[in-house]
């Protein structure tokens, strides 16, 4: 029989019988060789929490672990200093702050400042914790340290203050997510602001895909490239002056060459309202400053409307309806030289302004004299026309004088109305007044007055304002306003009597339409002024293109284009050259859906040419020449 060998073990209280069929779970635990067993029922293993517990538990009596040592009284700064038995509890009365820390690889503060605010910190967490345990509260500077004093406690960093403001429209993008760590400049951030993460955003491409060679070479060739010296080449190589140059560079330099132009169709002006019924596109006009692209529309049915030109959509902006004044001629709706006003005339006496800024229609019903629109000449016209008449038409109405034809001065002080019987009546517009200051009589032929226009006499800017007057008997007068003298009258070559029917000029070119439909275009010797008897100018060409008699002349900014239109006929419509006074071959052609061309008109840098017919369209173009749409 064998005898047991006793062996000496112990056995804890919450140990469990092994089962016969299970196998028995071995810890993963490596113990080094020569290491003694823990003993889970040494009561000098267990803390003050596990004491706690299991008295709880069991009933066993709580006895703390580290008494407080009797008769240890309070340091300097007023903490109580605790005696630990054992080394295993060195560590116990830590807070978890103290014990563990982040290293985010950013130094502690050096500044004193930063110190003593960390200290008071440290300071102020201590005395949060002082109701738990008395023997648990102590400073930064009285902490127990472990006994190889190899890690010491990291200072408190300063705070940063909060914002004064936060734009609600830069949103913080989270750098939490895995993928965006990258974007990191420091362990702390984890969070950007919207621009700040696109900036790093693209830094981290252009790491990850540098910029092709070719693309540095370009860009190192531009940076060399010397400004200066080829401005200096660029003002050596003119002999105009600098201000001269600047103007033109400003304005842009254009060249058109003959025999084709670049054209691109667009979508109709009014195309919005066409299907409305206005009727017969009467007036058409740009505003006179080239940074507000609006058209005046004026149109049968006694409404001006106002476009937005935008070579797209072309929004309506606005309708102006005057139900008792008809628009009856190009002239009838027409922009002051400021832009700041509208004029809206016809054949009655009496006139409405229109204020573009406040939006404010007025009716100026007692006319250009106080009273009504009477002429000064409606006697002397009644013993010509007739008996009977009072009015000066020979027809017996009484009313008075109508507007049809009016004409600003450049400068915009001075209104031009053409009158009966050859009159002009000059309007003083600057004063606000709007009073007949002075009337011009033209000859005493039965033609009336067809045409007006303004320039500036000899010296340029600096010479006095002209006014050219086109009579119906086909003669040109020009006077000069200050001295309300006319200064050279002369007869438009093969003109007859009533041949006169539209003129138009622009730098140093005067255009004389007829009813045969020749345009006669004359030079700067056609309004030169001295001898009153001067000899008549010839004209440099006539153009023979139209068959019918000329409706529309209008010359674009610079006068190297000049559009005239016939409205007796369908598609009669031709596009000059100046410099060569010739018309393009490639437009119009047979398919341009011209119609009966009514009014034509050139937007103030040229980009648009608008075309109103008496279908009450209005085509919209694009001249390529002058630059790109607005």
């Amino acid at each position: 029989m064998r005898c047991p060998v006793p062996f000496p073990f112990r056995v804890s209280q919450d140990t469990m019988p092994k089962h016969s069929r299970k196998k028995q779970k071995i810890s993963s635990e490596k113990v080094p060789l020569g290491a003694t067993a823990v003993d889970l029922t040494d009561d000098a293993l267990k803390d003050d929490e596990e004491r706690r517990l299991e008295s709880l538990l069991f009933g066993v009596p709580y006895v703390p672990r580290d008494p407080i040592e009797e008769g240890a009284g309070d340091d300097e700064e007023g903490h109580g200093d605790v005696t630990v038995t054992g080394g295993a509890g060195v560590f116990n009365n830590l807070l978890d702050s103290d014990l563990f820390f982040v290293d985010d690889g950013v130094g502690a503060p050096i500044a004193d400042d930063d110190n003593d605010d960390s200290e008071q910190l440290a300071g102020s967490s201590d005395d949060e914790n002082s109701h738990s345990a008395a023997s648990s509260s102590s400073s930064s500077s009285s902490r127990p340290s472990s006994p190889s004093n190899s890690a010491p406690v990291p200072s408190i960093q300063k705070s940063r203050s909060a914002p004064a403001w936060t734009d609600p429209s830069d949103p913080l993008v989270s750098l939490s997510a895995p993928r965006l760590r990258k974007l990191r400049d420091a362990p702390s951030e984890t969070s950007l602001p919207s621009r700040t993460y696109e900036a790093r955003l693209r830094r981290q491409y252009e790491r990850i895909n540098p910029e092709p060679a070719w693309a540095s070479k370009a860009r190192l060739a531009s940076k060399d490239k010397d400004s200066d010296a080829d401005a200096l080449e660029e003002l050596l190589g003119e002999t105009g002056g600098i201000l001269e140059g600047k103007e033109r560079e400003r304005r842009g330099r254009v060249e058109l060459k003959s025999g084709s132009v670049e054209l691109e169709r667009l979508r109709d002006a009014n195309l919005e309202v066409q299907d409305k019924g206005c009727g017969e596109a009467r007036v058409v006009c740009f505003h006179p400053s080239e940074r507000v692209p609006v058209l005046c529309v004026g149109s049968a049915d006694r409404r001006v409307r106002l476009f937005n030109i935008d070579g797209h959509t072309n929004p309506l902006l606005q309708t102006l309806h005057v139900p008792s004044l008809p628009l009856t001629s190009p002239s009838s709706v027409s922009f002051h030289p400021s832009g700041n006003s509208l004029l809206l005339t016809g054949p009655r006496p009496f006139f409405y302004t229109h204020d573009l800024q406040s939006g404010a229609t007025t009716r100026h019903a007692r006319g250009l004299w106080g009273t009504t629109f009477n002429s000064v000449t409606s006697s002397s016209a009644s013993l010509k026309r007739g008996r009977n008449s009072k009015d000066g038409t020979g027809k017996g109405g009484e009313g008075g004088e109508g507007m049809e034809l009016t004409a600003f001065s450049e400068r915009g002080d001075v209104l031009a109305v053409a009158g009966r019987g050859g009159y002009v009546h000059l309007v003083d517009w600057a004063s606000g007044a709007g009073q007949v200051v002075g009337s011009l009589k033209c000859g005493g032929g039965g033609g009336g007055v067809r045409a007006l226009w303004w320039h500036r006499g000899q010296g340029g800017e600096g010479g006095r304002e002209q006014l050219a007057v086109l009579s119906g008997d086909a003669e040109v007068y020009l006077w000069d306003v200050g001295e309300r003298r006319c200064v050279r009258r002369w007869k438009d070559e093969g003109g007859f009597r009533g041949a006169g029917r539209a003129m138009a000029g622009k730098g140093g070119f005067l255009a004389v339409g007829s009813n045969t439909g020749f345009v006669n275009v004359y030079g700067a010797d056609s309004f030169a002024t001295g001898d009153l008897n001067m000899a008549n100018p010839k004209p440099r060409k006539s153009i023979a293109n139209l068959t019918t008699s000329i409706s529309a002349i209008r010359f674009n900014h610079d006068a190297q284009l000049m559009a005239v239109a016939s409205q007796e006929k369908k598609d009669a419509m031709r596009l000059i050259h100046t410099p060569t006074l010739t018309s393009f071959a490639n437009w119009p052609t047979a398919g341009t859906p011209l119609g009966h061309v009514s009014a034509i008109d050139f937007s103030a840098r040229s980009e648009y040419l608008a075309i109103g017919n008496t279908r009450g369209r209005v085509l919209l173009y694009h001249l390529k020449d002058y630059g790109t749409r607005v």
